[in-house]
């Protein structure tokens, strides 16, 4: 029995200290964020949820890594090593790897739609594990770092960062060479799936080009555990499907020329967005991976180097002053989407932002358009006063708690000690009373979508263990303050 499943089970945890142990009298509240988790957990990995998502999920998995950490960094560990062993010869990391005791219509788009070991063939799909063939935000590294953390004497003797390592560089490789689409440094998603916020009204206007695949030619799962007003809508999802469809077609190649261009891009299919969230994780575990060569004996410094350089990207090609947030830029077309998205305030959690972006941001998150601590007290996905907000569907206006997190790291890195902590106390609060909902109403808490579930619930887990009177989480620092160039916490 390993610590989760010793945690779940009784009210006291004892074994050596680790940087991160659960306390010594663990509250109701930690040991109901272990139980979820216990019961997602699958013998290798863990499932978002069992009704509606059944498999691994790329950056779920990566927030669930960051949660289970604090009660058994073994599991914490093998969560990101069965993620990374379906990792493409290319160097992409699938959204999804399936497992095959799952029925295949308990999911759609399932491994038969997907068909990656064939599809996938020049791309270097694995041939032993089904897989999907698109990607998610790149939050591995940054999870890989605070895992380590947790019990560096658990992982040097285990070699994880060693062998995980060069799978993280070629993932980074993979996204800043493959993906930048729109030639100026930044990463592409080329299917809102990619970018985690799957019907964000961020996608309306490039997804309009997509002509939907036929209603007749798939069938939705999500229907069947989740309300139809709180999920994407049927066209929408036939865009979706089309897109894949044809992704999978071109045997998912990102090369050059292998579509039509149109606009400002090059490559690929007619949707390519360079996303400010995605390029934001991508840069906070760039400086991760700058940390854990550190660890294994190098400098660093090439890594902190390019973070620095992504920064700057981003900041150029993504950042509109008036609005006071970043904002999507649509590839094709050569223009920024002018859509309020939380994604657009997610980089606020980079140590390298200058200081007026940083105060435009936080004016931002508080304004009328996102509301924090005054109409909202978790932040919406999704700008309160656009026309396309709706606070039950999905990510068009809900409140979700991975955003939370991120977005209290930010504040905090940042010296807003007293908003950080009021998003911590709301975070876990909303956690308690919506049994660990994946979204919730930004206005009521109200739970939305499933309930249980395992990043909800592994992010509670950190928050509890903010030390009281510190801005960042001892491991934080190390990921997010370039100042700190130390690797070994042992």
């Amino acid at each position: 029995m390993d610590r989760t499943a010793q945690l779940s089970a009784r009210p006291l945890l004892t074994g050596r200290a680790i940087a991160y142990d659960p306390p010594v009298t663990a509250g109701p509240l930690h040991l109901r964020a272990a139980r979820v988790l216990e019961g997602n957990w699958t013998g290798t990995s863990t499932v978002p949820s069992h009704s509606l998502y059944p498999h691994q999920w790329s950056w779920d998995s990566a927030f669930i890594a960051i949660g289970l950490r604090h009660v058994s960094p073994l599991r914490a560990q093998r969560e990101l090593e069965t993620l990374l062993a379906a990792q493409w010869g290319d160097g992409r990391v699938p959204h999804i790897v399936f497992n095959p005791s799952v029925p295949l219509d308990a999911y759609f788009p399932s491994p038969d739609f997907w068909r990656s070991s064939t599809a996938g063939r020049t791309a270097g799909a694995p041939r032993t594990v089904q897989t999907s063939g698109i990607v998610q935000p790149p939050v591995h590294a940054l999870a890989a770092w605070l895992v380590h953390c947790a019990d560096p004497v658990l992982s040097r003797a285990r070699g994880f960062l060693t062998r995980l390592h060069p799978r993280l560089a070629a993932w980074h490789r993979y996204l800043l060479h493959r993906r930048d689409l729109g030639g100026g440094g930044l990463a592409s998603v080329v299917h809102p799936w990619e970018q985690g916020m799957d019907n964000s009204p961020c996608w309306d206007a490039p997804l309009a080009r997509i002509a939907p695949a036929p209603a007749r030619s798939f069938r939705r799962a999500d229907l069947d555990h989740g309300a139809a007003e709180d999920r994407p809508t049927d066209l929408d999802y036939g865009r979706y499907v089309r897109l894949a469809t044809d992704y999978r077609d071109r045997g998912y190649d990102d090369a050059p020329g292998t579509a039509a261009d149109s606009g400002g891009g090059r490559g690929t299919g007619d949707f390519a967005v360079e996303d400010p969230a995605f390029n934001a994780l991508l840069i906070a575990s760039e400086f991760a991976l700058a940390r854990i060569a550190h660890e294994l004996g190098a400098t660093g410094t090439a890594r902190r180097a390019r973070a620095q350089r992504l920064t700057t990207a981003l900041v150029e090609r993504l950042w509109d002053p008036a609005e006071g947030m970043f904002l999507c830029r649509d590839v094709r077309a050569d223009r920024p989407i002018p859509e309020r998205s939380v994604s657009g305030l997610v980089p606020l959690l980079l140590p390298g932002l200058p200081r007026d972006i940083v105060t435009a941001l936080v004016r931002t998150l508080g304004g009328p358009h996102f509301g924090l601590g005054d109409s909202t007290r978790l932040v919406p996905s999704y700008d309160l006063l656009g026309e396309a907000f709706d606070p039950h569907r999905y990510w068009r206006g809900p409140a979700w708690f991975n955003t939370a997190w991120l977005l209290e790291r930010g504040l905090r890195l940042h010296g807003e000690q007293n908003r950080a902590e009021a998003l911590r106390t709301a975070a876990l609060e909303t956690a308690d009373a919506t049994g660990f909902a994946e979204y919730v109403d930004p206005y009521t808490g109200e739970a939305c979508g499933a309930t249980g579930f395992s990043w909800t619930a592994a992010l509670t887990l950190d928050l509890l263990h903010e030390p009281v009177g510190h801005g960042v989480s001892v491991p934080g620092i190390g990921t997010f303050d370039m100042r700190d160039k130390g690797g070994d916490r042992g």
